[in-house]
This record gives C-alpha cells, sequence and structure tokens, in this order.
C-alpha cells in the first residue's frame, strides 16, 4: 500500500480504508464511522491506555490467522496496517474488560441522573455485555459536595483517570486528584469544598459515567431524550460557544457543550454552562406592562393589544423618537429598532468608552494583515503576548485556549523524539528531561490573573503603561516610530525581551481586549501584530470584547451613550425606546437619571427586571435567547445563529413574552416582516457590511429529505401527560416560521444536519457526548460540512502603521479606579442564576500595600468610597498587584458601583475598621 498526501491505508475487517497518517487505530476507526467501545481515550486528552476497553486484533499480512491483541489507541496507524474490530478473541477480550468494570459498578440506571446518555451504558451495550456474574459486595465510597454546580456519585466510578486528566493536565485546577492504590481509588478533593476551576462543569461530560453530574439539572431532573434541545449560541460574553440548552415544562434544565471545531470544540466555561437560571426567574417580566394614569405610579400588567394601541397612539405624537440598542440584543432585533426610529436616531446602547473601543477594534481587524485568530489558532501558538485582558474572567474560554498554546511545548519536545502528540503519557515524560517546556508567554495587565502562573513574565502595570510597553515592542520589532519615553530600566529590559522571543517565533497571537478601557493598549497589539507580519512570521490577533454582541453592534453604526443620554437629558427627546438593556450599567447613574427624568415617553423591551425597566411608562417581555431567534456577532467578527428552544406560551397561554424584533414591528403598526429570515435579509441589504450574516444558518424553509430538524429526541416521552393539568387533549405543537427545526421528535435526525442547526449530539448506539464523533470527518475537527458561523470580516492587509506613539502621563494625585472582571457576577445575565451567586465574591476594594499602609489601612477594614456622587463601603482587600494610583472594583457584584470605567476618578477614605 502507497502513502499519499499524509494519507495511510489500512484495512479493518477486510475493508481498504484511507485514514490520516500519525493517528491511532482507534481515532482512525472512530473517524471512519466503525464502532469501537472506549473509555479512558478522549480526542482532546490522548491515549494513556488505562481501561484496556479498545482492544482490536492485528495482523501481519494476509497469511497471518493468528494475530495479536493491541490496544488501538495505543497503536499508532501504519500503512497497510491489517486488524479485525469483530473478530471473537478481541470481542471477548472487551467482553471481559466490561465485566471486571462491572464488578463495583452499581446497577442503578434506572435512577442514574446520567441514564440515557452514559458513554458506559453505550460501551456494555457495545460490546454485547449483559450476564452479570459476580454476586458479592461490591465496594462502596462516601460522597463529596463539590459545590453548586457539580454533583458526586463515586461509587459509580470506573477508574478511567479521565476526570484528573483534563481537571489538572488541560485545564490546570489543582484542587481535585485521585487518591489510594490497586482497585480502591478515589477522585475528589482533599476535603468537601466547591471545585475551584473555572472549568470544572466539562466534568460531566468528561466522565463516562455519572460519577460527576450537573447538580443544576439535578435540582429538576429531565431524562436526555425528554429534553427539547436547539442549536444555541452562549450569551456570557464575545467568543460565541455553541451550546445546547435542554428545556422541559417551559422551562431550561441545563445547558451542554455544542461542539464547534474552531470555537469551543469539547469544553465550556463554568459562567456559560451554569448561567442559564436568568430564564427561569419567577420576576422576569412575562405580560404588558403599563403605567396607568390614577392607578398609582407602579407598572400594571394590561392586555397586549390593548397595550400597543396606548403606545402606538403615543408614539404618533412625539416627534423626536430614539433608540437604544443593546449588545446582548441579536442583530435582528437591533436592526429592527433602528429601522423604526431611523439610523440617524439608533443608539447602540454599548457605554461611550465601549463603543470606542469596538469601533476601533473594528477599523483594526478590517485593515490588519494579521488575521483574526480563533480559539483553535490560539492553542497552536508557539509564543503567546497578552497585553491588558484578564481573560479567565473576561472571556474564560480564551483563557483555556492560552493554556494549551503554551503547554503545548511539552508536545513539540515529543515530536522532536518521533512520539506522536496522543500519546499522553509519552509527552509529559518527554518534557520531564527539559527545564521548562512551555511555550513562551508573556503577560502585561492591570492585576494579578490565573494565567500568570503559566507565564514567561508576568507584569502589573497601569492601562497608559501597558499601552507604551506595547508601542515600545512594537517599534523594537521594526515600527518606525518615535521613541517611547518614560519606561524603567527593568521595563525596557522586558521590552527587549519580548521583542528578541516574538522575532524568533513561527507562530504568534496577540490577545488584547478592551478591559484596561484604554485604545492605546489595543492600537500596541495592532502594531506589534503587524510587526511581526512584515518579518513574515505568522502573527494573529485576537480582541476580547465584554458581550456576546458586542461586534455586531458597533457594526451597525449607531450613536454613543454620551450622546443620547445628552439629547435626553437636554429635554430634546419626546420618546425612548431602550432595547434588552439596562442604562445604569451603561453610564454614570446620575446622568442617567436626568436623561430618563427629561423623557416623557420611556419604552423598554426586556426580559429581566431591571432599574432601567422600573422607571417605564410601558415594559414589553421580551424573549430571552431560549425564546427566540437571531444572530450574534462573536469577537472574531462570526455571524452565528441561535434558535428557539421552546415556546413559552405553550406552557403560559397568559405570557405575552415575544422576540423584541417582533413587538418593534407592532409598534411600528405594520408587518414588513413575517418571519426573522425576512429581517436578516433585510439587514444585510440595508448595511452590506453584514451580508454575510445571510449565509450564518440555513434559511427556515430549507429541508433535509422533504423534513424539518426536530429539536426532540425520537425517544421523547410523554408529551401529552405534560399538559394533561391544563387540558386532556394533546394540543397542536407550535408551528416555526423562523427556522428550518420543529417543536416535536418528528423530522430528520441524521448526519447530513448543517452544523448550525445541530441541536444536539446522537447517533445509534452513541447517547452519550462522546457522539459528536459521529459528525466530523476527522475526529477532533470540523464537523461535517463545516464549522457553522461566517466571517463578516477578513483581513485586508491594506493597513500601515497609524497608530501614534503616546506621551507619558503624568501622574495625578487623585484615584483611579480600575475595573476587575469576575467569572462568577460580573456578567449581567449569569449573575441572576442562583449557581453562580453562590460562587461569586462579596464586593471589595482593591488597593496596593503602600497606600494602604499611608491610610492606615489593614485588610478586611471598611472603607467608605465616593463614585459619581454616591457613597458605598467595602471591605478593603490589599494587593500588590494594583498598581499605585489606582483603586479596584470588582465589576457587577453586590453593593459595588453599578457602572465603573477606567479611569473613573474615586474618592477614599476610613471608615470604622472591623473586628477581625
Amino acid at each position: 500500500m502507497s502513502q499519499h498526501k499524509g494519507k495511510m491505508r489500512i484495512k479493518v475487517d477486510g475493508k481498504t480504508y484511507e485514514v490520516r497518517a500519525g493517528e491511532n487505530l482507534l481515532q482512525a476507526c472512530l473517524s471512519k464511522g466503525l464502532d469501537l467501545p472506549y473509555f479512558c481515550w478522549h480526542p482532546a486528552l490522548g491515549s494513556v491506555g488505562a481501561c484496556r476497553q479498545c482492544a482490536v486484533k492485528t495482523f501481519q499480512d494476509d497469511k497471518d490467522q493468528h494475530g495479536k491483541i493491541v490496544m488501538s489507541c495505543m497503536t499508532p496507524v501504519t500503512d497497510g496496517a491489517r486488524l479485525s474490530i469483530v473478530d471473537d478473541e478481541a470481542s471477548r477480550f472487551r467482553d471481559a474488560v466490561v465485566e471486571f468494570l462491572m464488578v463495583n459498578h452499581p446497577h442503578d440506571c434506572a435512577v442514574c441522573e446520567e441514564g440515557g446518555e452514559c458513554h458506559l451504558q453505550d460501551m456494555t451495550v457495545m460490546t454485547g455485555h449483559a450476564r452479570r456474574r459476580y454476586r458479592y459486595s461490591k465496594r462502596t465510597h462516601k460522597n463529596q459536595n463539590l459545590g453548586p454546580f457539580i454533583g458526586h456519585e463515586m461509587n459509580r466510578c470506573i477508574a478511567c483517570y479521565r476526570c484528573v486528566r483534563y481537571y489538572r493536565d488541560y485545564a490546570g485546577g489543582d484542587d481535585l486528584n485521585v487518591f489510594g492504590a490497586h482497585d480502591n481509588v478515589y477522585f475528589g478533593r482533599v476535603e468537601d469544598g466547591p471545585l475551584e476551576n473555572e472549568f470544572s462543569g466539562n466534568l460531566v461530560e468528561v466522565c463516562p459515567t455519572g460519577v460527576f453530574t450537573d447538580k443544576t439539572l439535578g435540582q429538576r431532573y429531565t431524562r436526555k431524550w425528554d429534553l427539547q434541545t436547539a442549536p444555541s449560541i452562549c450569551a456570557h460574553c464575545s467568543v460565541g460557544c455553541n451550546t445546547s440548552p435542554g428545556e422541559r415544562y417551559g422551562e431550561l434544565r441545563r445547558i451542554s457543550n455544542r461542539y464547534h471545531g474552531e470555537i469551543n470544540d469539547y469544553f465550556l466555561c463554568d459562567r456559560g454552562r451554569f448561567g442559564y437560571g436568568h430564564v427561569n426567574r419567577g420576576d422576569r417580566p412575562r405580560q404588558f406592562m403599563l403605567r396607568l394614569e390614577g392607578n398609582g405610579a407602579g407598572l400594571q400588567a394590561v392586555d397586549a393589544a390593548a397595550g400597543l394601541r396606548q403606545i402606538r397612539e403615543l408614539l404618533k405624537d412625539a416627534k423626536r423618537v430614539v433608540g437604544i440598542g443593546s449588545p446582548r440584543a441579536s442583530l435582528e432585533a437591533n436592526f429592527a429598532l433602528r429601522e423604526l426610529v431611523g439610523a440617524g436616531n439608533y443608539y447602540s446602547g454599548m457605554s461611550s468608552t465601549e463603543q470606542l473601543l469596538a469601533e476601533r477594534i473594528l477599523q483594526i481587524l478590517r485593515d490588519s494583515p494579521a488575521p483574526v485568530a480563533s480559539l483553535r489558532s490560539m492553542a497552536k501558538a508557539d509564543a503567546v503576548l497578552l497585553l491588558g485582558e484578564d481573560v479567565t474572567n473576561s472571556a474564560p474560554r480564551v483563557a483555556l485556549a492560552l493554556r494549551q498554546a503554551v503547554n503545548s511545548g511539552a508536545r513539540a519536545v515529543a515530536a522532536d523524539r518521533h512520539i506522536p502528540p496522543w500519546q499522553a503519557d509519552a509527552v509529559a515524560t518527554a518534557a520531564q528531561g527539559v527545564e521548562d517546556p512551555r511555550r513562551p508567554f508573556f503577560s502585561l495587565t492591570p492585576m494579578k490573573t490565573r494565567l500568570d502562573e503559566l507565564a514567561t513574565e508576568a507584569i502589573h502595570l497601569e492601562p497608559d503603561l501597558i499601552a507604551r510597553m506595547g508601542q515600545a515592542i512594537a517599534n523594537k520589532l521594526g515600527v518606525k516610530q518615535s521613541k517611547v519615553t518614560g519606561l524603567k530600566r527593568p521595563q525596557r529590559s522586558l521590552v527587549k525581551q519580548i521583542a528578541a522571543v516574538l522575532a524568533d517565533a513561527k507562530r504568534v497571537v496577540i490577545v488584547s481586549g478592551t478591559g484596561c478601557g484604554d485604545a492605546g493598549v489595543i492600537e500596541a497589539a495592532a502594531n506589534i501584530a503587524w510587526a511581526l507580519k512584515s518579518r513574515g512570521i505568522d502573527a494573529e490577533l485576537s480582541y476580547a470584547l465584554p458581550e456576546a454582541n458586542s461586534l455586531g453592534v458597533a457594526m451597525l453604526e449607531g450613536g454613543s451613550m454620551d450622546e443620547v443620554l445628552g439629547r435626553m437629558g437636554s429635554g430634546a427627546v419626546d420618546a425612548a425606546i431602550v432595547l434588552e438593556n439596562d442604562l445604569y450599567r451603561r453610564a454614570p447613574a446620575t446622568t442617567v437619571d436626568m436623561a430618563i427624568d427629561y423623557t416623557p415617553r420611556l419604552i423598554v423591551l426586556d426580559h429581566q427586571q431591571t432599574t432601567t425597566g422600573a422607571k417605564a411608562l410601558a415594559l414589553l417581555p421580551a424573549a430571552s435567547f431560549a425564546e427566540g431567534d437571531g444572530t450574534l456577532v462573536n469577537q472574531e467578527t462570526r455571524a452565528q445563529r441561535f434558535f428557539q428552544v421552546y415556546e413559552p406560551r405553550l406552557f403560559d397561554p397568559q405570557s405575552a413574552i415575544a422576540e423584541s424584533w417582533r413587538w418593534i414591528q407592532a409598534l411600528a403598526g405594520s408587518e414588513v416582516w413575517r418571519g426573522l429570515d425576512d429581517v436578516t435579509a433585510a439587514c444585510a441589504t440595508a448595511l452590506p457590511k453584514l451580508a454575510g450574516i445571510l449565509d450564518a444558518a440555513p434559511h427556515a424553509d430549507q429541508r433535509i429529505t422533504g423534513q424539518r430538524v426536530p429539536r426532540m429526541s425520537h425517544r421523547s416521552s410523554g408529551r401529552t401527560a405534560m399538559l394533561a393539568g391544563m387540558n386532556i387533549h394533546e394540543p397542536r405543537q407550535p408551528r416555526d416560521a423562523d427556522s428550518a427545526l420543529a417543536f416535536t421528535m418528528e423530522g430528520y435526525a441524521g448526519q447530513k444536519r448543517p452544523a448550525a442547526v445541530l441541536p444536539m449530539a446522537w447517533s445509534p448506539g452513541w447517547n452519550s457526548s462522546q457522539a459528536w464523533n459521529k459528525f466530523q470527518d476527522e475526529i477532533g475537527g470540523a464537523l461535517r460540512g463545516g464549522d457553522s458561523g461566517v466571517r463578516l470580516v477578513r483581513a485586508t492587509g491594506q493597513a500601515s502603521y497609524y497608530f501614534p506613539v503616546r506621551e507619558a502621563v503624568d501622574e495625578t494625585d487623585g484615584l483611579q479606579i480600575i475595573p476587575l472582571p469576575q467569572i462568577f457576577g460580573g456578567e449581567e445575565l449569569s449573575a441572576r442564576a442562583a449557581p453562580i451567586r453562590a460562587r461569586q465574591p462579596a464586593g471589595f476594594a482593591a488597593i496596593n500595600s503602600a497606600l494602604a499602609e499611608r491610610m492606615g489601612f489593614k485588610e478586611g477594614n471598611i472603607a467608605n468610597l465616593q463614585v459619581d456622587g454616591r457613597y458605598y463601603s467595602l471591605p478593603v482587600n490589599i494587593r500588590d498587584d494594583i498598581p499605585a494610583g489606582w483603586l479596584g472594583i470588582p465589576v457587577g457584584l453586590d453593593d459595588v458601583p453599578v457602572y465603573t470605567a477606567a479611569g473613573m476618578p474615586v474618592e477614599l477614605e476610613a471608615a470604622e475598621e472591623l473586628e477581625l
């Protein structure tokens, strides 16, 4: 057999397959759709040969009738290899392995939370094992309380070691380990307590049994096959991870990972997985609320049709109407508002600083010779520079990708010794002989981050100094600009070191973002990337933004928050329509108060109770991401579609919840758009830069073999009984005019579904999350037919270095705020979920030790803060990583200022000391 173009040919049970060189036999077989059981192997974790379940028989040639049993996950593909999966001896070997694994495993499938999506169940069925001969006492363990996210049932463990390999080696956690020896091993913590790593929730899908389960699902448990699921996009940061939300009885029960080869692949952060509780809150707006004259000052529920008539009459008399959009609302909703009020009266809804930075990022990405990095390409970088962004808290999935990039140095060492990357133990062993096998990683941030532990060098500076150091690095790499001033000798030395390392690398990723609130930091990152490109180095850029649709809304080219609040506050506005936005999170409270006081008609559309909504003349109940469809644009400018998971009116006929664009069309009093596709097309026509959104997902009329794609499993049960409390007759299922999906179990559920409308992973015999293997052409690669979404911006390479070097800023006597992003509690929507709230820290004011000593503060003393004319009392957190002259305020936590922006002035004084 000949080898060509990185391909090899192998023969499996008499049939020839062309496979990718460098794989192991298990990967090769799975890539060709063959069923071969396994436990310890995982596409992202590699092979350790711990479970012995993937045994096959290999033969030397056609004359070899005896063969030998090998573990397919530990055996590399060779050209011309012959093997058998169905060989009787290999089959009996696999059956024996399962039988041994089941010796201590409880037979609790009927009550196990993993039942129906358990990889152990699938593999036991696949081996044909059905008879249990063991009749003695089983080994038992005590379970642990692992916090609000993860349930623990240690008795179900089969000791595959996946959990600790993922948690420690891949995600970088250190509070989960394996204890004991032989057949009495225990996977857990030294003592009870929440798992500390930000990616602990992935244990639910990594574990092939029910040892680690989703505790949020367990509180309102539903079998997987009874969940109604739709393809969706995470709404909690700008990364755009693909998710599969599951609904039952009109409420979300869980979020699971939906594979995307370029973004989240197999893993989500805990905020994205467990932050969905805002959808189920009882205090959500569900009725059309109107402030009625003579009925007190509060909002009252009214009939939606009657309320709309009143609001339309009010808007007819309003000559000066403005619309304030939102970076957490879909492109379609924002565009509908823009059409209603006119382009000149549409405002983005982002804070003025956020909008300025988002527009600058768009400009850079359009003109840059350096392409924008996907998470997959980040993980392949051989040098990383992080400039001004705490990505662990602002864009967590980026942090996990950077961790893989830094740790890939061990695989490079192994490759030099001809060890394939999937040989996990051999790779780790090879790296032990190297002083530091990690890739170079430099971090320049305003405060300490979780990634500092990986950094070659980590330094903490004020944003202005980060920007100037970045420009100095660009100068060292060849940017012809004036000399950067004001750097100290250690900083100049670090600049020289970073420039030398980056210039010597082959693939570099520069990561920055809006966290510093400073355009200079963003511009410096661009100059560095462009300088590297000019030297022929493969450099990529990535910018983290605050919200799911920050770039998308920036592309609508609306006005700034300062402008619209200025118009409203001067009395120059008759009515304002606010789309899914709390203005008090976007601007100082005094400014927002004045704007609202001078605006006689405030109409708010939202799916959450907010301070802005409480002051509205009318509050219209908008659909959340789970109740509507729309398009979001992530930080790499990839437009992606999220789809309605369920129809809320099916379980609550009194509900008035509707998608925001439908409410806006109703306010206009005309039905121009019949469905989402019409809105999307109108947006693409009006704004040619957004034309690509038409290709983000199939149109609503697309069918596969004449069928829709079902949201429900073909095993879904009890559909009639679900609504028996309301009506004993089975109601007609909702009809979806906005997508190619159906609210039933009927339809096409095969492997030809496009990635954008693939709700969940299921294939015959594969009920767990491992079923994603069945939808990939190559294991761990793109989904068949290509990963979903479409990039709206491609690097043109037209720009030169046009960002000037800034002068050193004189130090001021006053304190300035530096916002500290928080993965738990710092983002508006997820902070409303009870499990996330259980993990969020208490509010604090962070200052460095020099300031603390000067003011007489000790750790935990209460300090009085004056921000935007309001007073707050917070315990002091003394941190030497906070730059002098700055005070760190955690974003979004309780008892801290609602709106904080980098550089805002703050006054600090001592209050009474607490007894410590």
